[in-house]
């Protein structure tokens, strides 16, 4: 019996082209990762970081040492500290002294070294050096000459009377005097020292470095050397503050005779340093020193 044919199966229907997917969009955040931290110097072999060099002048025998710089700031702010505290304790009435003089002549010095190298570390770092306190630079004779001061106060005081003609009045005016002395000379001499700024040395320079220039502004418009002009009247002021005759005398003729000589070498360098524009600069500027042009 004949098998019946099998019904043709039915069309598939045409498959329809698929339409592309979209792509992803680009993800609009993040998660936060930090920076690797910064590469060490190490040691390759036993991963040991290695110290900076260290700069041998701010050790305790360098010119610069932090030892040294910070020893001479306590003992300075000390001194400071107590001769303050102690001139105005003797010049309140009830404990009223004349020897308020010497505590205040100490006070003043630790303030005029202080500020020396003050000055100088913050307006011309480079020299900031122990020997900018000015402490121990300027030779015995520097100290001598205030140990006489303070000896000649003294000796005043206890041994000769106050002469007559020295009234109450006349006393205040001698003071006064010696006061705006110190004052000024003060002032002068740190803004000097802040006005040069790198221009500025202690000592006496011998050869022009590079970025020498020649001041000739602010305080430098008027007075040629102005912080030797500053110490010179300050000097005198403390001797006029103390009341001391031989002492004001002596410090006159000494400071003078060191400055005339200091100043004298010093603008033979500056000459051969600028030529012409420094000798144009001596004939308009002053040096403010009776008898040194």
């Amino acid at each position: 019996m004949a098998q019946p044919a099998p019904a043709p199966a039915p069309a598939s229907a045409p498959s329809l082209p698929s339409s592309p997917s979209p792509s992803p969009e680009p993800p609009t955040w993040r998660p936060y990762r930090p920076p690797p931290p910064p590469a060490q110097p190490t040691n390759n072999s036993n991963n040991i970081t290695h110290d900076p060099p260290l700069d041998a002048s701010i050790l305790p025998d360098g010119s610069k040492s932090l030892s040294g710089i910070s020893l001479r700031a306590f003992l300075i702010g000390t001194t400071f500290g107590l001769t303050t505290t102690l001139t105005l304790i003797t010049t309140y009435t009830p404990l009223y002294t004349p020897l308020w003089r010497i505590s205040f002549f100490l006070s003043s010095l630790s303030l005029f070294h202080f500020l020396e190298y003050y000055i100088t570390a913050t307006y011309n770092t480079r020299f900031a050096t122990t020997s900018a306190y000015l402490l121990s630079s300027n030779g015995w004779t520097y100290h001598i000459a205030h140990a006489s001061a303070i000896t000649e106060c003294l000796l005043t005081h206890y041994f000769l009377p106050t002469p007559l003609i020295l009234t109450p009045r006349i006393i205040a005016a001698q003071v006064t005097l010696g006061l705006v002395l110190m004052i000024v000379g003060q002032t002068v001499r740190s803004v000097a020292m802040a006005q040069a700024g790198s221009n500025f040395n202690h000592t006496v320079q011998v050869k022009r470095r590079e970025g020498h220039r020649l001041v000739t502004e602010g305080v430098y418009a008027v007075f040629r050397h102005p912080s030797y002009f500053g110490f010179f009247w300050w000097g005198l002021g403390t001797q006029v503050v103390l009341g001391n005759v031989f002492c004001l005398g002596a410090y006159a003729l000494v400071l003078w005779r060191f400055f005339s000589s200091r100043i004298d070498r010093e603008e033979r360098f500056l000459v051969a340093f600028f030529g012409e524009e420094y000798q144009e600069y001596r004939k308009r500027s002053w040096v403010g020193i009776p008898g040194i042009h």
